[in-house]
């Protein structure tokens, strides 16, 4: 059993026993999702690559709804085992689930039927559109198996088990990338065939978090758990959609920007499509010090730890950040070659669009630690209960994104679109800081 209290000890060793394996386990996430488009790129070609970039924020959309929930639905969770109510902990996994699994058929019909409305608004080109809806269609159809691979992880993670999500993703990875390979490159099913494989690779993520939480006792809900209460439920909807909807407006936003990258043409496409998806991997230590953080400030103040949760999320925020300088240089250094291995196509093609991912690429890096103190302050403040703040950054984002994306690029050209990501993030901090220090300002002191 990996779970791990978070109330006693050095904080910033406790946050990276949580941190460094959702970093690894993210790692490996990340590494299907860039394998996916490196096999569909280098095998099926440019426009198959632009299939995938002109689906991604409409898919990143559904799955941060997902995530959104899952993730506010553990924080009573954390805040329960922080007190040691060990009835309210099981009270509050079986209560998730049965909302977990309304939500999950309800995120699911909703994915289904606004697809290929979606896909016209965002002026997805026709040459790539068929692609994206084939892909899109059998992603969306798993979007059940991805409700409950999100949940398990969350309350795993909310306990302060890291190693069983990592666990979970290394098999999700290798499952992957086997699949990917016999689908894509042997049998020569494109798009689909990667969908397929990301769908029965969750899946097998999946089992295994059911596997390691069956093992904990003491949450183990009995069926009296499982049967609706009024006021805890409320107290999940309240936590979780809060940050469903900020992960709702900040995919809204990127649609927006990527309908105006779909008018720039298939290579533009698809060197912005190679950029973001490494963009997973630029923000993985920084998702993985906040799912961290989350839980730690979550435990603490079950605990009525207050003082002990400042001096975490400090000692997090500038381990972030030292993380983000070291990321970032490794990009500059090696990021166009990265970005390479992505296409295929003619000479002229491939050169277009590795000059343009790498463009892009340099701008996300030089801008990696205002995102790292996004990250932290934002789940800080989700892990203390407050989620309606984080839901507001969102809305800045929101409107920094798609400010600029709509202004710059009748001014600066299409530099402007790189801008509106950046500017995104800084909109973001300007909310999430104050807020932070607002709210500790307002708790009580310790005696």
């Amino acid at each position: 059993m990996n779970v791990r209290s978070m109330t006693e000890g050095k904080p910033i060793r406790l946050i990276l026993s949580v941190a460094l394996p959702l970093m690894v386990g993210n790692i490996f996430q990340q590494l299907y999702t860039v394998v996916d488009a490196q096999v569909v790129g280098s095998v099926e070609g440019v426009s198959a690559l632009a299939a995938l970039g002109a689906a991604d924020w409409f898919n990143w959309l559904f799955l941060g709804v997902i995530q959104g929930l899952t993730q506010g639905f553990t924080i009573p969770m954390a805040h329960a085992f922080g007190a040691k109510d060990y009835p309210g902990l099981r009270r509050y996994v079986g209560n998730a689930v049965v909302l977990a699994v309304l939500m999950g058929a309800a995120v699911t019909a909703a994915a289904l039927s606004a697809l290929q409305p979606v896909l016209t608004l965002l002026q997805t080109p026709e040459s790539v559109r068929p692609l994206s809806v084939r892909y899109l269609t059998v992603l969306f159809s798993g979007l059940p198996i991805v409700m409950a691979y999100n949940l398990m992880a969350a309350i795993l993670r909310s306990l302060g088990d890291g190693r069983s999500p990592l666990y979970a993703m290394i098999i999700a990875s290798l499952t992957n990338v086997a699949l990917d390979l016999l689908f894509v490159a042997v049998w020569h099913k494109g798009v689909a065939g990667a969908a397929v494989a990301t769908i029965i690779a969750q899946g097998c993520s999946c089992l295994f978090c059911l596997y390691r939480l069956r093992q904990i006792a003491f949450i183990r809900p009995a069926r009296e758990d499982f049967c609706p209460r009024g006021a805890d439920c409320a107290r999940l909807m309240r936590l979780g959609l809060p940050v469903a909807a900020q992960n709702l407006i900040i995919a809204v936003g990127g649609m927006i920007v990527q309908r105006i990258v779909n008018a720039l043409g298939v290579t533009f496409i698809a060197g912005y499509t190679a950029t973001n998806k490494l963009y997973g991997v630029l923000e993985v230590a920084a998702v993985s010090y906040g799912y961290a953080t989350a839980t730690y400030a979550g435990q603490n103040l079950g605990a009525k730890k207050i003082r002990r949760i400042r001096t975490g999320v400090r000692a997090s925020a500038l381990t972030g950040v030292a993380t983000a300088c070291v990321i970032m240089a490794a990009m500059l250094l090696f990021g166009r070659g990265i970005i390479s291995s992505f296409i295929s196509g003619s000479a002229e093609e491939v050169a277009e669009s590795v000059r343009i991912g790498y463009e892009y690429l340099t701008m996300m890096s030089l801008g990696l630690p205002v995102l790292y103190v996004l990250h932290i302050y934002r789940s800080a403040l989700q892990g203390m209960g407050n989620t309606l703040m984080p839901m507001t950054s969102g809305l800045a984002e929101f409107v920094m994104r798609t400010g600029a994306a709509l202004t710059l690029p009748g001014r600066i050209g299409y530099r402007g679109v790189f801008w509106a990501e950046i500017l995104a993030w800084v909109g973001a901090d300007f909310i999430l800081l104050p807020s932070y220090l607002r709210m500790f300002a307002r708790m009580p002191r310790e005696e």
